[in-house]
């Protein structure tokens, strides 16, 4: 397969050299998702079963089809399929999938010798998911210590810049069901600016986990966007980073939104003995579960995000978690994580903020977000009924947390940024 590069619809797949590339650019794409791509191309000729694909092209490890599911949205994106056209990859229904486009082959080198270096070149990617023609520009910029980081825009109107949170993928987020509804939401009106922090998704990878160089990755994108003051949206493990850097960057942030934050995490926040062990077997649980691939423990961890959810929500949690990192990542991710901070720091946050958290929330208790918000000076907290951490598209909470954020950076008033 290695001597052959495949041509299609303006593509150049070329497998033993591991390049995907359009038009003579290349297009980075996960490598689980290329090795899938070239699977289904090589047997063009017939219908490839999904037990096939999962016992051939995931080693026959245990995943589940919520993973599969994944890696044909990731496949996709990158050639500029979707579910609904189907022009290069068909569902059959019931018996699997096949690769439909018109291809030719040639020998591999003609297509390679051409592809100039176009590291830095922007990466245009369609979502899936989006209305025909919409399209993602992912961009690259560089931090002081030369870290490439990976940004996008969304949308139009004044800006909105989303912290990077638990290990993310520009390329793939707008496609995953889990996440659809946050751009379709937060983009009203607003050109949302978001970004794979380092060692997450499409940017490099790090060196070192700190709370430090993760601002750092936030100047960058802020900076290579051209914006000046703007509003900053945490979610989650992002919302200590928006504190931090709210206290730090005064002169960039006008409005800061914290959705299901916290200013401690949670070995942090452990102040007996009970609450440490429980901390510590949290992180060997979910460690345990990315190492071994365990169903259980995976279960676990996802079930903490969307406790209001079924468990094929859990699956498909765990399973995009797998595109953004490595598990080595993952781990020091969870343990920085952990042991943040930012009690001094929200006493030095000056902008207003809003604080928004649901009731119920079983990864971040709600008693963080009344910590926030008595730390926080200018800051209004509002509850919301649930369960979930990360708000859903057909819960109550998720509407309401966004009439919530629109009032609240309504009363900034026009600003260009």
């Amino acid at each position: 397969m290695g001597s052959v590069t495949y041509r299609f619809g303006g593509f150049d797949l070329d497998p033993g050299l591991g390049e995907l590339c359009h038009d003579r650019r290349p297009i980075r794409i996960e490598p689980r998702a290329f090795a899938l791509l070239c699977y289904l191309v090589e047997h063009r000729d017939r219908v490839v079963s999904k037990k096939e694909l999962l016992d051939t092209v995931w080693d026959g490890g245990f995943v589940t089809e919520a993973a599969l599911t994944t890696g044909l949205r990731t496949v996709r994106l990158a050639i500029g399929d979707t579910g609904r056209q189907q022009g290069f990859i068909r569902t059959v229904h019931g018996r699997g999938y096949q690769f439909v486009a018109p291809t030719t082959e040639s020998p591999t080198g003609s297509a390679a010798a051409a592809v100039a270096d176009t590291t830095a070149a922007p990466i245009t990617t369609v979502a899936a998911d989006t209305a025909a023609g919409s399209r993602d520009i992912i961009r690259f910029c560089r931090t002081a210590d030369g870290t490439r980081i990976a940004w996008a825009a969304t949308g139009t109107g004044p800006p909105l810049v989303k912290t990077a949170n638990w290990l993310s993928r520009i390329d793939l987020e707008r496609t995953t069901t889990l996440f659809t509804h946050w751009f379709e939401g937060l983009t009203r009106g607003r050109r949302l600016i978001r970004y794979d922090e380092r060692g997450s998704g499409l940017s490099d990878s790090a060196s070192g986990f700190t709370l430090d160089e993760w601002m750092d990755d936030l100047d960058a994108v802020a900076d290579a966007a051209g914006l000046g003051r703007f509003p900053l949206l945490g979610v989650s493990q992002g919302g200590p980073l928006a504190v931090a850097y709210a206290a730090r960057r005064p002169e960039r942030v006008s409005r800061l939104v914290l959705c299901a934050a916290f200013a401690r995490g949670r070995l942090a926040r452990a102040t007996t003995a009970a609450e440490r062990a429980e901390a510590d077997l949290d992180m060997k649980l979910t460690l345990a579960g990315w190492n071994e691939q365990n169903r259980s423990y995976l279960r676990f961890f996802g079930a903490q995000f969307f406790a209001g959810d079924a468990p094929h929500r859990w699956d498909e949690f765990t399973s995009y978690q797998h595109l953004t990192a490595s598990a080595a990542n993952g781990a020091r991710f969870l343990e920085e994580q952990s042991r943040f901070d930012v009690t001094d720091l929200a006493r030095r946050v000056s902008c207003p903020t809003l604080i928004v958290h649901s009731r119920d929330d079983p990864r971040i208790p709600v008693s963080e977000a009344i910590e926030l918000a008595e730390l926080i000076p200018d800051s209004q907290l509002v509850l919301l009924d649930g369960r979930n951490h990360l708000l859903t598209a057909d819960e109550p909470a998720w509407p309401r947390f966004l009439d919530e954020m629109y009032a609240f950076l309504a009363e900034e008033g026009p600003r260009r940024g």
